[in-house]
């Protein structure tokens, strides 16, 4: 009798692994979001020779214009779990938005370099928001059977638009790549009106009737949702019972492993040289002795087929295995690069150097866009748990952005130092993520949200 109530009724689905429209609708607008970010990360390399012309700015002036970027998402990492906490996750994506069509004017009408480091640094806290809010609202509205794919669409459309700005950057001019730039954010902007809120986040504030609808329209009318509302329900009703959370309290010893999960990460993603060897890959081919709009060219087609069978990998073979084997990759192509440059030193070898730092730069590359970028923003997205997200996820993103500032504001100085030595280094922590992720970070492929941070939380 029991088993006969709970069997679904007439043509009630039990929620499967396949994705409805509502939920692909919704990740393509969101990923409208990552591709104006990879516009943005993509724009400083081939601007770079023309912007210097026109302006007349010196190496440190163009430095600080590419690093101000992730100075500006610094700051908008602070505010962004409070911020989308606050308003929701759609509200938040409509500002981050807006910071990116005003910085990108900025850039189209700037006349010194002022106008371009405001207009970048704009830019940078709309890309500060992205980081969080994106895979956050992605990861609390798809089914578990495929969240890893939908968050590492995410990434996927960010190689497609550092791509995209390599290859178109060859043919225009930096103003008019500028106002290509701009139009992702303009479509998100009228995207956002079409999708659903987040029901976790419509759970979480207390609209408990307005998370259900929200729910059964993103896993379909005829989908059953009641044991996935039981335990959204369940989760919120826990989380009332403890006391009101502070930002310090996402230190409390038993948030520890999933804090550590999530700075370390983040740190060690970028530690990696992923934001600086994006930014002035142009240069790097250039001391090489590489041909500029070859490599760049090659670089910006080689990456999308990689990028794109990440989207499957991380569903298929799970967060740890992916994320350790992509690191080896990276690992792998900056010591080539390392060596290439090493090899340019001694004349019976220099022949050769062009070739390794080719071959390096494009390894690292299809590394990075199959597994790395995808995995780490995937499993930060999954591990906190609702009470302490918006304090926990807004820092690990501002140790992101941070570690991206110092090292692609320090690159430039320590390439002209020792090209050779800058890409060990990046060596170093791209293979030290590799005993971090077996040690540490647990595997979170085809569990639900609650489960894994449940199984994360120390109990007192």
């Amino acid at each position: 009798m029991e088993e006969q109530l709970l069997r679904p009724k007439g043509n009630i689905l039990p929620v499967g692994t396949s994705c409805s429209t509502p939920v692909v609708l919704s990740t393509c607008v969101v990923m409208c979001g990552s591709l104006a970010y990879g516009f943005a990360v993509g724009y400083s390399s081939p601007a770079q020779s023309s912007i210097m012309a026109d302006l007349e700015l010196s190496i440190a002036d163009y430095s600080a214009f590419g690093a101000i970027l992730t100075l500006g998402g610094s700051i908008g990492s602070l505010v962004s779990g409070t911020i989308a906490d606050m308003v929701g996750r759609r509200v938040t994506m409509w500002i981050m938005d807006l910071c990116f069509i005003v910085g990108w004017l900025s850039i189209i009408f700037a006349t010194s370099v002022w106008w371009l480091d405001i207009g970048r640094f704009i830019m940078g806290v709309g890309a500060g928001l992205l980081f969080y809010v994106a895979p956050i609202y992605i990861a609390e509205i798809s089914p578990k059977s495929i969240r890893g794919g939908c968050t590492a669409a995410l990434a996927f459309m960010v190689y497609f638009g550092f791509s995209l700005m390599f290859l178109i950057g060859n043919f225009l001019t930096w103003r008019t790549l500028a106002i290509v730039g701009i139009i992702p954010s303009l479509v998100q902007l009228l995207g956002i009106f079409f999708i659903p809120e987040s029901p976790r986040w419509l759970a979480k504030i207390g609209l408990i009737k307005e998370a259900e609808a929200s729910l059964q329209y993103l896993r379909g009318k005829n989908v059953d949702i009641s044991l996935e509302t039981a335990e959204i329900k369940d989760n919120v009703e826990s989380l009332a019972h403890l006391p009101r959370s502070r930002y310090l309290h996402m230190f409390n010893r038993k948030y520890a492993h999933s804090l550590i999960v999530g700075l370390g990460v983040m740190i060690l993603v970028q530690s990696g040289g992923t934001d600086a060897i994006s930014s002035f890959a142009s240069s790097i081919f250039k001391k090489a002795g590489c041909s500029v709009s070859f490599a760049t060219t090659t670089m910006g087609f080689i990456q999308l087929p990689f990028a794109a069978m990440g989207i499957f990998l991380l569903d298929a073979a799970g967060r740890r295995p992916v994320l350790m084997v992509a690191s080896a990759g990276t690992c792998l192509g900056n010591f080539l690069v390392g060596v290439g440059f090493l090899c340019k030193d001694y004349d019976q070898m220099s022949q050769i150097s062009a070739t390794l730092v080719l071959i390096g730069i494009l390894v690292f590359g299809i590394f990075y866009s199959m597994g790395v970028g995808g995995a780490t923003s995937t499993i930060v997205s999954e591990i906190f748990p609702m009470n302490i997200k918006g304090s926990a996820g807004s820092l690990a993103i501002v140790c992101n952005w941070f570690t991206s500032w110092i090292v692609t504001y320090a690159f430039n100085f320590l390439f002209a130092w020792s090209p050779s030595g800058v890409f060990f280094m990046f060596t170093f922590f791209s293979g030290l993520m590799i005993p971090f992720v077996a040690k540490i970070v647990p595997e979170t492929k085809g569990r639900t949200l609650e489960e894994i941070q449940a199984s994360m939380t120390l109990l007192n």
